[in-house]
């Protein structure tokens, strides 16, 4: 096991050192550190932002990375199109918490369409929802299709929804 310089402080330390005895920086025999998780950037880019943008974990400084770009993708993220534990989908975003437009998400809380667990928007399909329309199991809405409350209006809203996507929810809004 070889001796190598310390990239902060220049001591000796072991080449498998997890962290410098000295000055505690992480791995140091690499020369460059990034920190853990993963960023990678595509080089193409829209308004001055990458096309893709994916980042996990933290930098060399130890803050935690966000991805930002029209398709962003990480645990923190920020973009038109969203997949992230936490994030900002400007016109859709997927993931566990997520504000935008439209999202798909354990919590939605979105302007125009949200669908999860819980579910904010104008549009609103889930288990707890809000929203001017609401398909739910329990929730607060205008217009709400739920066990408790059976609204023709939204059964009328959801069964035109459906037709236009394809599906045909009479079977499930007329027992």
């Amino acid at each position: 096991m070889a001796l190598v310089p310390c990239r902060e402080c220049q001591k000796k330390i072991s080449e498998n050192a997890v962290s410098c005895p000295e000055c505690g920086a992480p791995f140091p025999s690499r020369r460059e550190w990034r920190g853990p998780g993963f960023e990678w950037k595509s080089q193409k880019t829209l308004f001055g932002h990458p096309l893709i943008h994916i980042a996990f974990g933290r930098n060399e400084k130890g803050k935690l990375r966000v991805a930002k770009g029209f398709i962003a993708i990480g645990q923190f993220a920020v973009g038109a199109f969203t997949v992230a534990q936490f994030g900002i989908g400007l016109i859709f975003g997927l993931g566990q918490f997520i504000f935008g437009l439209t999202a798909v998400a354990q919590i939605a809380i979105t302007a125009l369409f949200g669908c999860g667990q819980v579910a904010i928007g104008y549009v609103a399909v889930g288990q707890l929802v809000f929203g001017y329309y609401g398909l739910a199991q329990v929730g607060i809405a205008k217009y709400l299709w739920s066990f408790g409350r059976k609204d023709p209006e939204a059964l009328d809203f959801f069964s035109r929804l459906g037709e236009k996507i394809g599906l045909s929810l009479d079977q499930y809004f007329r027992k």
